[in-house]
């Protein structure tokens, strides 16, 4: 049974999709929950309203920055007094528009595209991850940390191949902190999801390549925000401290390893 303690959460990225959901099972779970966004206002209010009972909050701003990261944990440590989870969902998720596979794209567009993937999915990530350790270091207390990776870090991703590095950099990132934070009782686990029914890939599910991606996992359909929040949801909880250093595969059987 989870622990439904209010304990002060912020999840990065939950403006919508995974981070929505797992804003929305937090606060369910009894977490007072900070829903930062990046650049859509709008639908972070939609995502404060969804969440059950009291005491949460917006934060906003630009994770690639370095200083706006420390920032926004700071603004969220203010807003729920003690902030005792994290999760790291926040990304630049692939799409036609950054496709940039090696030998179709030309130099300008290969070194931008990486270096804006980087900032956004593994740097950002990172840059949290110190404020809030720090936090809660200064106050002597546990906490949790969950990182969303992806599916594409062990099965490669050819046409994104900045975001499949960035999502294996940040499970190794996560285990490495892993190590470093047990003395301070702070457990740090990763989830890699398959192909997930969030509202960006509608259109994919939808179309003639909808079939085609419900067969990777046999058991023919892809999985939902709701079912990865899950996951989430337990690894913060303090009953999965010994889970630290894992990363936990959520892909429906659709990739071993």
């Amino acid at each position: 049974m989870l622990e439904t303690t209010s304990r002060g959460a912020l999840v990065t990225g939950a403006s919508r999709g995974i981070g929505r959901a797992t804003a929305v099972a937090l606060a369910a779970a009894g977490h007072r929950v900070a829903v930062h966004y990046g650049h859509h206002r709008e639908d972070a209010d939609q995502t404060l309203a969804l969440l059950p009972g009291e005491g949460h909050l917006v934060v906003g701003g630009d994770l690639a920055d370095p200083s706006t990261a420390r920032g926004v944990v700071e603004e969220a440590v203010r807003g729920l007094r003690t902030v005792d989870v994290l999760v790291n969902n926040a990304a630049v998720a692939p799409r036609a528009e950054n496709r940039h596979r090696i030998g179709d794209v030309g130099w300008e567009t290969w070194v931008a595209t990486w270096d804006s993937m980087i900032r956004a999915n593994l740097l950002g990530a990172v840059n949290v991850t110190w404020a809030f350790a720090d936090h809660l270091i200064g106050r002597g207390a546990p906490g949790s940390i969950v990182n969303v990776g992806s599916r594409g870090a062990y099965r490669g991703e050819p046409d994104h191949p900045a975001y499949g590095a960035g999502k294996a950099a940040l499970h190794a990132f996560g285990q490495s902190i892993a190590v470093a934070l047990a003395p301070h009782r702070i457990a740090v686990t990763s989830v890699a999801p398959g192909f997930v029914a969030t509202e960006r890939q509608m259109a994919k599910l939808s179309g003639p390549e909808g079939d085609a991606v419900r067969a990777q996992s046999p058991f023919g359909r892809v999985g939902s925000a709701e079912e990865v929040a899950a996951a989430v949801v337990y690894l913060a909880s303090p009953g999965a401290a010994w889970s630290s250093g894992a990363v936990l595969d959520l892909n429906g059987a659709s990739y071993l390893r």
